[in-house]
């Protein structure tokens, strides 16, 4: 599926920078920057397979969404070309509760990116977007188990009578670069106001897993990374001219 969509998005920006090469479109311009959302699909399967030895009998499951903020503005140098930025960061946990103790996993994706595109023009009224993002990003897996009776002295002695550890929690970090085809839809509804539809597929090249205070984790299963499908939506306060 990775391969198809990263296939059919370098043919199709291909033969659209061919026509708009021999074709006088009048070149689209604009600047805006405003709030999205994103839904994303990653694959929870190596978690999912160790939530019944940590005492859940739930899954990670469905999309995961996450909030954040992008921007563009067009070159104007290079008809029809707009760059930009982006940023965005949410989570999903499952929690019970067996012998006493809650346990809870937590699931969590957040990054930001450089983004680049290239607006059809021969599309006219709304902004058909294909490009690309290139940044960085942060896989994170927080495990917690704990009875609810805390204290500042207990906290401490803990770690000094291992007989008497009741309250865990640790904090898995994967970070990564990303490389991330995308097409967006902007509609604007008034010269200043626009509302964005797209999706893309967020490929990673992943750095070591860490744990704790940034100790090597071995043996990370490799399915377990930050690619995910996404739909995206936003919306846009700037000035459009499509």
């Amino acid at each position: 599926m990775k391969n198809t969509f990263l296939l059919i998005f370098l043919l199709a920006s291909t033969s659209f920078a061919q026509i708009n090469s021999k074709v006088g479109w009048m070149s689209k311009f604009g600047i805006a920057g405003g709030l999205t959302a994103s839904w994303m699909f990653p694959n929870y399967d190596e978690i999912n397979k160790k939530l019944p030895t940590f005492g859940i009998n739930d899954e990670l499951s469905g999309g995961l969404l996450t909030w954040g903020g992008s921007g563009y503005v067009y070159l104007m140098i290079v008809d029809d070309l707009r760059i930009g930025g982006m940023g965005f960061g949410g989570s999903q946990s499952v929690s019970s509760t067996s012998n006493g103790f809650n346990r809870e996993v937590k699931y969590g994706l957040s990054g930001g990116a450089f983004t680049i595109e290239y607006t059809l023009p021969f599309i006219k009224k709304v902004g058909v977007s294909l490009g690309g993002m290139v940044g960085g990003g942060k896989l994170t897996i927080d495990l917690f188990k704990n009875n609810d009776d805390f204290s500042w002295q207990e906290t401490w002695d803990e770690f000094n009578n291992s007989d008497k550890v009741e309250n865990i929690s640790r904090r898995i970090e994967n970070n990564y670069f990303t490389l991330t085809p995308t097409i967006n839809i902007d509609v604007p509804l008034t010269r200043f106001f626009a509302i964005r539809i797209g999706s893309g597929y967020q490929f990673t090249i992943s750095e070591s897993w860490r744990i704790e205070n940034d100790k090597v984790l071995n043996n990370v299963p490799s399915s377990l990374n930050g690619d995910a499908f996404f739909i995206q939506t936003g919306i846009y306060l700037g000035f459009f001219a499509y």
